[in-house]
Order: structure tokens, then sequence, then C-alpha cells
């Protein structure tokens, strides 16, 4: 792997209460690798930002297939849903601030503008990605950075996903068919030379 460099930003999707044992959509892995997204943020809270996926109030406030999704998960809409889920884990909870948090509410952590200029206005060139779902939210933000040109490093045993299989495919995926674009890299690696 190339050094990540000053200009490298950590990305850490989705790791929230919503995602956990105990919220309504668990990735049973979160526990696993929360330690090890931990770590990597600790080590530089500054350089560090964490999104939150917030679902609308109600079904009707989101548009087209947004909108029948949030009529199957009703329960999960902001109208019922208890407002402790959307928040971070605990272990990254305190690391804010200095580490930033961003809202999104679909998938790619690059909906909207916010993340983009932050990119831009700090002239980051590498994400250093964790979180979850490997397969959803993690995907999406990933295909974002790379129509971005950046560089993007995703730490193999940083991210989860509910589903095994998806995990696993989506691992192999970035590693083969975007190996130009995408590096898939272990924890252990990363942490020898986090933060540069």
């Amino acid at each position: 792997m190339l050094p990540l460099g000053p200009a490298t930003l950590h990305l850490c999707i989705d790791m929230q209460r919503l995602f956990s044992a105990e919220g309504p959509w668990p990735t049973p892995w979160m526990e696993r690798v929360l330690p090890t997204v931990a770590r990597i943020a600790e080590a530089a809270p500054e350089r560090t930002v964490f999104t939150r996926f917030i679902p609308p109030y109600r079904p009707d406030d989101m548009a087209g297939m947004w909108r029948v999704y949030y009529e199957h998960w009703r329960e999960v809409t902001c109208e019922y849903l208890d407002p402790h889920l959307l928040e971070l884990m605990p272990p990254l909870q305190r690391l804010v601030p200095p580490a930033l948090v961003l809202d999104k509410p679909v998938y790619s952590a690059f909906a909207g503008h916010r993340l983009r200029d932050l990119v831009r206005a700090q002239g980051i060139d590498t994400l250093l990605i964790t979180g979850s779902e490997t397969d959803m939210c993690v995907l999406a933000t990933v295909l974002g950075a790379v129509d971005l040109g950046l560089r993007v490093v995703i730490v193999s045993d940083g991210v989860c996903s509910s589903s095994d299989e998806g995990h696993d495919s989506l691992l192999t995926l970035y590693s083969k068919r975007y190996s130009y674009q995408v590096e898939t890299v272990g924890s252990e690696v990363v942490l020898a030379q986090w933060p540069s």
C-alpha cells in the first residue's frame, strides 16, 4: 500500500445505534469492528468525519421509491423512531469534536454537497473508509468518491454488514473490479502509518 499522506481523511460511515444490536436494522458485526474503527478515529479525530443516516419524519417526505421503502419501514421513520438510535456508537461520540458529523438522508455520503465541499476545501485526495454497511452505504459512498477521482482505501476489518454474503462479495469486488481506484487493507497496516 502507498503511504497515507497528510491529505487523507478518515470517513466513517453510519456507525450508529440504529445499526447496532439494539436498533431495528442490526448489523451483527458492528460490535466486532467497532474497536478497530475507534482506534483509527482516536488516532486522528481532527481528520475524521462521521456520517449518520437520518430517516425522514414520514414516508411522504421522500420521493419515489424511497417513499415506498419507508412505507414498508414506517417504524424507522423519525415519527416513531427513538432519537437515541440516531446517535453514533458511544466510543465514537466522545471524539466529536474535533471529529465532524455529517447527516445524510440516503445511502451515499456524497448526496448533496457538504462532503464534496469539505473534501475540496481541505484539499483531500484520499479517503480512508470504515463503517456500515459494506454493501449499502459504504458502497454508495465509495462509488461517489471514485467518481470524484479520490483515492479510496477501505479498511477491510473496519467495515460490516447485515449480510455476510454481501460483505464478502463487495470486498472481493472492491479488490478485483475496482483495483485501480479502490484498495482494501487490514487495520494493522493502516494503523502502522496513520496518521502521517
